[in-house]
């Protein structure tokens, strides 16, 4: 009883200490160094070990604590590892007993929270602030926490009431004894169980004391919490209630100041607007509400214009008229000269149009470790980190880059206007509405493989086709061309370049677009902003988009500045906002565009523009007087169910539905997406290896030839080398960019139902 007392080992600490482990016949039991921490026994030949060696660990999770006699123990995790230890004392003994239960106990815990949490405490997705978030997350880490210290509690009681049982049994023993030689023994007996008593007992009070010293502290916190939430709930009830009152007061000022009287009512004028005279009133009701850029001291403030402007823009002939009434007009004329001419597409009509799926199976419920998977792989791209389907939804960068015509209707109308600004807000609007269906769109597609294709034939429905090729694959580009019968071609390469930072993953597309017209021969050209995926590890993954776009008028100089403002909890401005302005190749401003990329964009008319006062970092801010906004873009609601179907909209669903008569390299061919859609996740994964592997075999095959073709090794050839199938390699001179370019030939072999020269790559 004199040796130096160890430490009382309490929950949630680290133990140590010598141990005599049992190896073979031969040697016996050595004398190793154990360490318990985390829920894990490890052990070491000597202290000086722990730095890098570690002889074997067990997870006490899984394992059984079993005690043979006075000083032996065996620990065993059902046949794969079994520990036969000895202690040096009875006493010690029980010191490791009490801490491995302690510790047992709160792995078993702590792994059956982790495997019944899943997704039940997401983060606030950013339409609801980040901040809520964070307090719900902190709460339910308190939470835990304080639940883990139950737990130890718990246990302390159960090793109490179990020596406590001992320690009384020793005693009525010792009582019931008379005189004799046994005495000593029984004492000594009833003094180390009354040791093992304390040790329990002491445990009990650590576990106790901190349980309550955590308890308290975030009573504190939570309280000093709710009462800064009341106040904060109180101040913005009386701020609603005051922007309110102001808002019914300004109201009747605005109207009872932008009366006309009847004299000023122009009929002649009213009706060449098409509208009454009296119309210029009551629409201006409506223009003293438009978006505030007061949140970034360098953009612009719109206001509403004088009521002159709108009185004389009915009859403004500088081409404005196209934006109120072009598109009925030109819809009309359109109809007429279809019906009148016999060689017009509208004769096809005749034919009955395809009806397309608006189903796909559901998503099987699948739970996956992201973290096993990602830990290794930070900083790394994402086209080189192989992923399981889990991570997919079933579709490929392909068929996501024909999804950018969802909203084609908006080139058409581009394509009837008569004035190169108003077309460039609706080719800044087309660019805007690529981006909606990425918003709960948090599956990763799939990566194509090189020489994979993908086309989308609506010339009947929507009277465009578009063609999709997989052109390179290190780095993976894709080039991408539709051409429409209403007048306007698109065409794009666009290479990923991606990086995993730990709590996020940053997309980065490369390349450009562009966006030709037959008849104005305007040319567009801009490129793509970055997308960033959040909450990658822990949280409710959501996406924000972020960064400035130009779209360029290379004819006339034109240009369009878009900005889409990245998701800041603390900003006042609506989530996902996007601002822009139209201006001539002088500078000077036309049109400004405003709204949301998940959602709609509006623009409207500059009358007239001033410098305004300085912003909070000093720069002048320009005040725009406007016509009222106009929508130009509203995004199509996703079809019943969708949150079961990877959030694909109407157009999505069908992208991956068999046609016939598609090339044999279409990715509506490939296996493993097919699988996947089925919900046959194992062999989709199964299968995405092979065809992975066999595009790697495919690739040292090129290498190969390609040296072997090179005349002098100065000569040899890049294994990248690969030529395209349906795109050839274009230098711009308009925009001064080197893109693939549409060749020619897929439809005519597609009539023709020749596809020899297609590759097996599926």
């Amino acid at each position: 009883m004199s040796e130096p007392k160890p430490p009382t080992p309490t929950p949630g600490d680290t133990y140590k200490g010598w141990l005599f482990k049992w190896t073979n016949y031969i040697k016996g039991y050595q004398r190793r160094w154990f360490v318990l921490s985390n829920g894990l026994l490890s052990y070491y030949r000597s202290q000086a070990e722990m730095g890098h060696t570690c002889r074997g660990t067990i997870n006490l999770a899984t394992a059984n604590i079993a005690v043979e006699d006075s000083c032996n123990f065996v620990i065993s995790n059902g046949g794969a590892q079994t520990y036969h230890l000895k202690a040096s004392s009875e006493v010690e003994r029980q010191r490791w007993i009490t801490a491995l239960e302690l510790a047992k106990a709160k792995a078993v815990h702590m792994q059956a929270e982790s495997d019944d949490s899943g997704d039940e405490c997401p983060a606030a997705p950013p339409s609801s602030g980040q901040g809520g978030g964070c307090r719900n997350l902190e709460i339910q880490s308190t939470l835990r926490t304080l639940g883990s210290k139950v737990e130890d509690l718990n246990t302390c009681n159960d090793l109490i009431v179990k020596h406590g049982s001992a320690l009384q049994r020793s005693l009525s023993e010792l009582e019931a004894l008379r005189v004799s030689g046994d005495v000593g023994d029984k004492m000594k007996q009833v003094t180390e169980r009354a040791t093992l008593f304390r040790i329990t007992s002491n445990a009990m009070i650590n576990a106790c004391r901190d349980f309550l010293s955590l308890a308290q502290s975030h009573s504190k916190r939570w309280q000093k919490a709710l009462h800064s939430e009341r106040d904060q709930r109180i101040r913005l009830e009386e701020t609603l209630e005051q922007l309110a009152k102001q808002h019914n007061h300004l109201e009747r000022a605005f109207r009872g100041a932008t009366v006309l009287p009847s004299s000023f009512s122009n009929p002649a004028l009213g009706n060449k607007g098409g509208v009454p005279g009296k119309g210029d009133a009551s629409d201006e009701d409506d223009d003293n509400e438009f978006f505030d850029a007061m949140e970034d001291p360098a953009e612009f403030i719109t206001v509403p214009a004088d009521p002159k402007y709108h009185r004389r823009s009915g009859s403004n002939a500088s081409g404005f008229s196209c934006e109120t009434g072009m598109d009925d007009q030109s819809v009309n004329f359109d109809e007429l000269s279809l019906a009148s001419n016999p060689e017009s597409p509208q004769t096809l009509e005749l034919e009955p149009v395809r009806q397309r799926r608006t189903r796909i199976p559901d998503k099987p419920n699948y739970y996956l470790n992201l973290w096993s998977i990602m830990k290794n792989c930070i900083g790394k791209e994402l086209s080189k980190i192989p992923m399981p389907v889990n991570f997919n939804e079933p579709l490929s960068m392909l068929q996501r880059l024909s999804e950018d015509l969802e909203y084609y209707e908006l080139l058409d109308k581009a394509a009837k206007c008569q004035s190169s600004l108003e077309q460039m807000c609706y080719v800044a609007a087309f660019t805007v509405s690529s981006y909606s269906t990425t918003v709960h769109r948090t599956g990763k597609p799939f990566n194509p493989l090189l020489g994979e294709t993908f086309e989308l034939d609506r010339l009947k429905d929507c009277g465009y086709r578009s063609l999709c090729e997989q052109v390179s694959h290190h780095p993976p580009a894709a080039a991408h061309h539709a051409l429409s019968e209403k007048g306007w071609t698109l065409r794009q390469e666009i290479t990923l370049a991606s990086k995993f930072r730990g709590k996020y993953l940053s997309i980065m597309p490369l390349g450009s677009i562009q966006c030709l017209f037959d008849k104005s021969e305007n040319h567009y050209s801009w490129k793509k902003v970055t997308t960033t995926v959040h909450n990658i590890i822990v949280g409710k993954l959501w996406i924000d988009q972020s960064g400035e776009i130009d779209v360029v008028n290379h004819k006339t100089g034109d240009r369009c500045h878009l900005k889409f403002a990245p998701y800041s909890y603390f900003s006042r401005d609506v989530p996902r906002k996007v601002t822009g302005v139209v201006t001539d190749k002088d500078g000077k401003a036309h049109y400004v565009l405003s709204g949301t990329w998940d959602e709609k964009m509006e623009f409207s008319r500059i009358m007239q523009s001033s410098k305004g006062e300085n912003g909070t970092e000093g720069k002048q801010r320009t005040v725009y007087q406007t016509l009222k906004a106009k929508e130009i873009w509203k995004k199509n609601p996703l079809p019943e169910g969708a949150e079961n179907m990877y959030f694909f909209s109407s157009l999505a669903l069908t992208l991956n539905e068999s046609e016939e008569g598609v090339a044999p390299t279409d990715s509506r061919r490939r296996p493993d997406q097919r699988m996947m859609e089925d919900g046959r996740w194992d062999e989709a994964n199964a299968e995405k290896q092979k065809l992975e592997e066999k595009q790697r075999i495919v690739r040292r095959e090129r290498e190969r030839e390609a040296v072997k073709a090179a005349s002098t090794p100065e000569e040899g050839a890049h294994p990248d080398n690969y030529q395209a199938m349906w795109f050839d390699k274009f230098d711009d001179p308009a925009s001064g960019e080197t893109l693939h370019v549409y060749k020619g030939g897929y439809w005519e072999a597609k009539e023709q139902g020749s596809w020899d020269m297609c590759p097996e790559i599926f």
